[in-house]
């Protein structure tokens, strides 16, 4: 028995471990850290075509703020609507039912 044994700690190896995701499950990104990696893009092409090109372009900015206020106030958004629609991406949020 190892030390890590007797003081409790279980390791890996030992009963009652979660079997290990495959390579394919461990790669998938969830719904919404697909959703958040968008809205940091755009976010930060909004900002770089407002320095480069016009200062309105700021106004992406603010369309991508109001969509993620969105999906926190509804549970979805245009963009979390056409995601949904890409194989393999799931959303971890439960599903509220009304």
């Amino acid at each position: 028995m190892s030390s890590a044994c007797a003081a409790g700690v279980e390791t890996a190896g030992e009963a009652g471990a979660a079997p290990a995701a495959s390579a394919a499950e461990s790669t998938r990104w969830p719904l919404e850290r697909a959703l958040f990696a968008l809205a940091g893009t755009m976010t930060l092409l909004s900002v770089a075509l407002a320095l480069l090109v016009s200062p309105w372009l700021l106004a992406l900015t603010a369309f991508v703020g109001i969509n993620q206020w969105l999906y926190v106030l509804v549970g979805a958004c245009p963009a979390s609507v056409i995601l949904k629609r890409v194989p393999g991406l799931r959303s971890t949020m439960p599903q509220v039912t009304r």
